[in-house]
């Protein structure tokens, strides 16, 4: 089955372009170490023959403490803001981020959920169908790291064992350095490789240009954060694109592999024609003789 599909609306950004397969935070805690996509991806990609993948969205759910960041991360990534007065997510929210991978297009709904213990309930619903599961704490409050063993278990029982990527990320990386960040990320990394999922810190923390003066004339500058934690939004993208890259993958090889493993059936392929005479047709819509006894 050869897919001609075209992107629905306009264009991805440049940004969501994936020519290559995105690389891992650390080789210590990583779900694949290769730096290519799988080579019946690649050439299913090349033929334009991955089916109905490019009309798929996959789910991601993003779950954790109150106050790690959930919501400023998928923010900066969706909308590329901060905003340093995030009220506490109600229930569940979510944004569709659509990419175009290997020349595919590709869309991933990632779900926002509550962090509050009297939300629970109500985000748990929606953890079932997950492809990624992504477990957030911040990187400057170890009980939020020991927390999400529970989130984990929480998200993975309304999941199929084994259908799910998971992720574990560190937040506001911004707000760590030298030896004390490497203490938090030895820890986290350890955990990971418990849980079997990838790790990744990131900061979702605007550091940006800032104005000095307002009106239409306005002088722009960095500011010294910018210099010393890195650029807006660090590693958030890289980590955005690496989901997107894996979760693409799997779905494009699990739809080859469904439809290798089906067979033809009659209304799936060419019409059936059936020769011989009208007698031989009409013999054989008879049944068996019986016997008799």
């Amino acid at each position: 089955m050869r897919s001609f599909l075209t992107p629905l609306g306009p264009p991805v950004s440049r940004d969501r372009v994936i020519t290559t397969f995105p690389k891992w935070y650390t080789p210590d805690a990583c779900l694949q170490l290769k730096e290519h996509f799988h080579g019946q991806v690649s050439t299913a990609c090349q033929l334009r023959n991955t089916g109905t993948i490019g009309l798929k969205i996959s789910k991601v759910v993003v779950v954790g403490d109150l106050y790690v960041g959930k919501t400023s991360l998928i923010h900066r990534f969706c909308k590329n803001v901060f905003d340093r007065d995030y009220k506490a997510t109600i229930g569940v929210d979510f944004e569709i981020e659509r990419f175009e991978i290997a020349g595919i297009p590709y869309s991933l709904q990632i779900w926002d959920t509550a962090g509050q213990e009297k939300f629970k309930c109500i985000a748990s619903a929606y953890y079932r169908g997950a492809q990624v599961i992504i477990t957030a704490f911040d990187l400057t409050d170890v009980k939020t790291l020991d927390h999400t063993r529970q989130w984990l278990e929480d998200a993975l029982r309304e999941n199929e064992a084994g259908s799910c990527f998971i992720f574990l990320v560190g937040t506001k990386k911004d707000l760590l350095s030298g030896a004390a960040c490497e203490q938090a990320e030895a820890e986290a990394v350890h955990l990971a490789n418990e849980m079997q999922a990838e790790y990744w810190s990131v900061s979702a923390k605007t550091e940006g240009w800032a104005a000095l003066a307002p009106g239409p004339r306005r002088i722009w500058r960095k500011p010294r954060s910018w210099l010393s934690h890195g650029p807006p939004g660090e590693n958030v993208k890289a980590f955005f694109s690496r989901v997107a890259a894996l979760a693409f993958e799997q779905s494009v090889l699990q739809d080859l592999e469904k439809r290798h493993s089906t067979q033809p059936q009659v209304g799936d392929g060419d019409l059936i024609r059936m020769e011989g005479s009208s007698t031989e047709t009409q013999d054989s819509k008879r049944p068996a003789s019986l016997g008799c006894c």
